[in-house]
């Protein structure tokens, strides 16, 4: 098959801006187009290969081009958004989406992966929403500024942010300290995406009064939920009839988020999620939307990524071979 190549300038950009710190974007890019042979130099990239694939790269390139030029910076997160089939939408929306909230210091808190971005549309669009994905993916960080969001706009009164404190068993008697020194070593998540968002006095003063609630989802039964946004994280680790028990807490001004990875289930012995219990039966149920994220979503350290990948195809390969000895049994 004839190979061609292809000149590509880049214009008046900041090539090596754009390019990444020791050429980190450049190689990331080539990445995604392992048949290509792509040289850069100054403000130049030289590609030979299948004239098909040169016409995708070049595609994509522009893509990256018009977010460099509209935003003034590139990530490998962004390349990797960029890449997605559906990547162009990131181009359509400030940066992924308009501004949730304004946190601390005036910092802009916003979707910033296209799921992210619909996770915001389908908590407008529904009533209760679960988002599952690896850690990193900004679920919980996302719910959190939606509540922010909807009690700073008065949409609700409250906010409660829940999770199993499965950890220490829901069984905290035996910790030491008062109630409060039990159970923040399991909520800390929640308070550290609070405090990104609310002055540390304001915040204080909204959980003495009740605004905020943070509690372990034990604390939730036999209540109901009304005039709130409620968050459960880490719903990876509840039990069937604690989400039953959890979901059906709704009052009718509510709106509910369920967070969680599938990956980090730590019930004890074989007990199903109830996580994954409820998604697959009430994945049609108009009014519940379901958002999955992946590894594209993750906003953490680029090393997460390449480290659930490995932890994810390890897992792969000895489900494999625990496979293989059992149909090896006589």
């Amino acid at each position: 098959m004839d190979l061609s190549s292809r000149n590509i300038e880049l214009g008046g950009i900041n090539a090596a801006a754009f390019f990444g710190v020791n050429n980190q974007n450049l190689k990331h890019l080539k990445s995604f187009f392992p048949k290509l042979s792509i040289v850069a130099r100054g403000h130049k990239i030289t590609v030979k290969g299948e004239e098909e694939i040169i016409d995708q790269f070049e595609l994509k390139l522009s893509l990256l081009l018009r977010h460099f030029d509209r935003f003034n910076s590139l990530s490998e997160n962004n390349i990797d958004n960029l890449m997605l089939s559906d990547g162009e939408k990131m181009l359509h929306t400030d940066n992924g989406s308009e501004t949730l909230v304004h946190g601390n210091g005036g910092v802009k808190i916003k979707a910033r992966t296209v799921n992210q971005k619909k996770l915001v549309d389908s908590i407008q669009k529904n009533d209760m929403v679960f988002a599952i994905g690896p850690a990193g993916t900004g679920k919980t960080y996302t719910a959190v500024a939606l509540a922010v969001k909807a009690l700073k706009a008065k949409e609700v009164k409250r906010i409660v942010l829940t999770r199993p404190a499965v950890e220490a068993g829901e069984n905290l008697g035996f910790l030491p300290g008062d109630l409060k020194e039990k159970l923040d070593p399991y909520l800390m998540p929640l308070y550290d995406a609070l405090r990104d968002m609310i002055p540390p006095e304001r915040l204080a003063e909204m959980i003495q009064y009740g605004v905020i609630e943070i509690a372990p989802l034990a604390f939730m039964r036999g209540r109901t939920l009304d005039k709130a946004f409620v968050i459960l994280d880490e719903a990876q680790n509840t039990t069937i009839m604690q989400m039953k028990m959890f979901l059906t807490r709704m009052g009718m001004t509510a709106k509910f988020v369920i967070t969680g990875d599938m990956s980090q289930v730590d019930l004890p012995g074989k007990q199903r999620s109830g996580l994954a219990y409820a998604t697959s039966i009430l994945r049609d149920v108009e009014g519940i939307g379901i958002i999955e994220m992946g590894q594209s979503d993750i906003i953490r350290h680029k090393l997460i990524a390449k480290i659930i990948t490995a932890f994810e195809q390890q897992e792969q390969l000895d489900k494999q071979k625990k496979y293989e000895r059992g149909t090896e049994k006589p």
